[in-house]
């Protein structure tokens, strides 16, 4: 072995290498805002704006500004205490410095500073100057006007300095994110607007303005009734059952306010909840609370006026069918624990029987003066009862092999995975006989199933479970996933890791893929929520060199990429245009759209419920007027093309 060989096997300290914590955001920013994409960009806004939440939230200022500036920066501004600027006794630097240049610092580790806070970890202030090319900090206090300013990823190069007096008191943060770490570094009014609009929900009482200075659009969001308000936007196009009830309690140590809307044909639970004005999106501790609490009382009213019997208790999934709720908790620092470290799911123990003995106190009086709205509930409640006993009855039949009419249906379509490790299998919902056949040939037979549709599937908005189990395109579709629908739906149960909708790439194909959205929205909304829903996305066009005897090609997604492509192949291309997956030959469809190591594929989210649920309701629903006020707001069109890819949303 030479010395090379040697050096280069040997691991010592002097392989080590020692970051600083501003340095070692901007090497790993993933760890810190999740990706490098439009998401963590804005997510250094979010950061920010938390911080004028948490003064907000413990009663200082009860405004908060963000602007988006001309020259791709942003403000951000409050009306709080403003950052410390006192120096700091273990570091003998400014606070405010420590702040902005240290991780893990900043005044939300105690109870001194705030009672509650949606920053944990300390860390919000310096990731952002740390992706940031500059970053402006001008703070209101004291009677004072202090500033300093950081650039290039956070060099302090103007130290804290009084510019004059004031009689303002707040911080005004304003930065530049650096487009050497992001993707883009374009931020987005519609993504900015609707994380404003659910912190203004969730704050009662505050004011926050958007502003942007490229478009000129405005926006203020209030919200005097904030989490009731909230369940109403996103149940206005559902039929309702009774009011909306809202509950608020401010006097204990863990401040609660609860939202909840019965919808009539609506067969799945929507449960949005929140601590600290952050979005647990893994549910926890007060999210278990607030069932327990339902089921307790709609159970004992019902029982108490002999509506039911002891024995026929219901179950909390059909008493929580149709439900739109958001439980928002505001927990002090000393008892706040998140289960993981992106604090998607509350671990607070204590939670749980707060939330579920408010939620039960005041459910129960609610039923107790409103007997004509329980009679109701408990009518809906016994009939999504009946409907999950006769879902669970036929999934039974249909594994025990006593359905043949069901057995046929799927033998007869699916091209079935061979491998039992259903996490790593995957199913192709293909458009089309033609394109199926190609798939089928094309496939991994071991983790890769292929489903072909046969025409459009119906609409399953404001569609009865009864009437869309008739549907032989669904029922097929529920039978092979094999997790049950709607509150019978157990994710553990499905067969497939991955459910991937493929699709031509024309509008019939992008309304078959609104469908089927829609039905995994209605009915099976955990696969999206789990990020298990998955758009495949075939090429446009295949450009390749005539004369090439290696038969050189590219393929290319959109025009862009078509002219990239043209330039690689040089002079003497031809083109391939796809108009449908049946077009492809088999190892052209599997090398773009099904094999793991060239595919490219889009996941399915749900960012902002308030949106998905407008929009589906709009798109979907049975209100032709709105439908149409949508698109002639949203779509361009246009003599040549008659159809225009130009949408705001």
């Amino acid at each position: 072995m030479d010395d090379i060989e040697l050096k280069a096997k040997n691991y010592t300290a002097d392989d080590i290498e020692l970051l600083s914590e501003m340095e070692g955001v901007r090497k790993r920013p993933g760890m810190y805002i999740g990706s490098t994409n439009g998401t963590g960009l804005h997510h250094l806004i979010w950061e920010i704006v938390d911080n004028g939440v948490d003064e907000a939230s413990n009663g200082y200022g009860s405004n908060i500004r963000v602007i988006l500036h001309k020259d791709g920066s942003v403000s951000v501004e409050d009306e709080g205490r403003g950052i410390p600027v006192d120096i700091h006794k273990k570091t003998g630097i400014p606070a405010v410095q420590l702040i902005f240049t240290t991780l893990h610092s900043g005044g939300k580790f105690n109870t001194k500073a705030y009672n509650t806070s949606a920053g944990l970890h300390g860390v919000g202030a310096t990731v952002t100057n740390a992706l940031s090319e500059w970053i402006d900090i001008t703070i209101y206090r004291d009677q004072k006007i202090y500033h300093l300013r950081f650039e290039d990823g956070g060099h302090l190069v103007t130290p804290l300095e009084v510019l004059g007096p004031t009689r303002k008191h707040g911080t005004l943060i304003r930065f530049k994110p650096d487009k050497r770490i992001f993707s883009t570094v374009d931020f987005k009014w519609d993504t900015v607007y609707s994380h404003l609009r659910e912190e203004a929900f969730l704050l009662r009482g505050i004011r926050f303005t958007l502003s942007d200075e490229r478009t000129k659009e405005n926006a203020e969001l209030y919200f005097e009734n904030g989490l009731a308000q909230y369940v109403e936007v996103l149940t206005e196009n559902k039929e309702r059952i009774g009011e909306n009830l809202h509950f608020i309690d401010d006097t204990s140590k863990v401040k609660m306010e609860i939202s909840m809307q019965w919808c009539l044909k609506d067969y799945g639970e929507n449960i949005y909840s929140y601590a600290n004005s952050v979005r647990t999106h893994d549910g926890g501790t007060h999210e278990t609370g607030l069932k327990l609490g339902i089921t307790k009382a709609v159970n004992e009213w019902a029982i108490t006026n002999n509506v039911i019997k002891e024995s026929q208790k219901l179950d909390g999934v059909d008493i929580r069918e149709g439900l739109t709720a958001v439980v928002a908790v505001k927990i002090p620092e000393d008892i706040l624990e998140y289960e993981g470290q992106t604090k998607g799911k509350l671990g607070t123990p204590q939670a749980t029987s707060l939330v579920s003995d408010f939620v039960y106190d005041a459910l129960i009086h609610y039923l107790a003066e409103h007997k004509e709205f329980a009679i109701d509930l408990i009518k809906k409640c016994q009939a999504s009862k009946s409907a999950r006993d006769a879902a669970r009855k036929a999934k039974e039949q249909a594994r025990s092999g006593k359905t043949k009419k069901t057995e046929a249906i799927i033998s007869d379509k699916l091209a079935s995975a061979q491998s039992k490790d259903y996490k790593n299998n995957e199913l192709f919902i293909v458009e089309g006989d033609s394109a199926g056949g190609s798939a089928k040939t094309g496939r991994d037979r071991l983790h890769q199933a292929i489903l072909p549709l046969r025409g459009k599937p119906m609409n399953t908005d404001n569609v009865s479970l009864e009437r869309m189990l008739q549907n032989q395109e669904y029922s097929t579709l529920v039978q092979t996933i094999g997790a049950g629908i709607g509150q019978d739906f157990d994710i553990e149960d499905a067969k497939y890791g991955k459910i991937i909708i493929m699709t031509d790439a024309d509008t019939d194909g992008a309304h078959i893929q609104i469908l089927l959205l829609t039905f995994f929205y209605n009915y099976m909304k955990p696969l999206i929520t789990h990020g298990m829903v998955y758009i495949a996305c075939p090429p446009l066009y295949r450009v390749y060199k005539k004369s090439d005897p290696s038969h050189k090609f590219i393929y290319a997604w959109d025009d862009a990429s078509l002219e990239e492509a043209k330039k690689k192949i040089g002079p003497g291309y031809g083109i391939n245009r796809y108009k449908g997956l049946g077009e492809m030959n088999a190892d052209q469809l599997a090398a773009t759209t099904m094999n793991k190591a060239t595919r490219q594929l889009m996941q399915v989210k749900i960012d902002d419920p308030l949106i998905v649920e407008k929009r589906i309701s709009d798109l979907m629903g049975s209100d032709v007027s709105k439908r149409r006020a949508w698109i002639e707001q949203n779509i361009v069109f246009n003599e040549k093309d008659a159809f225009a890819e130009e949408v705001k949303a």
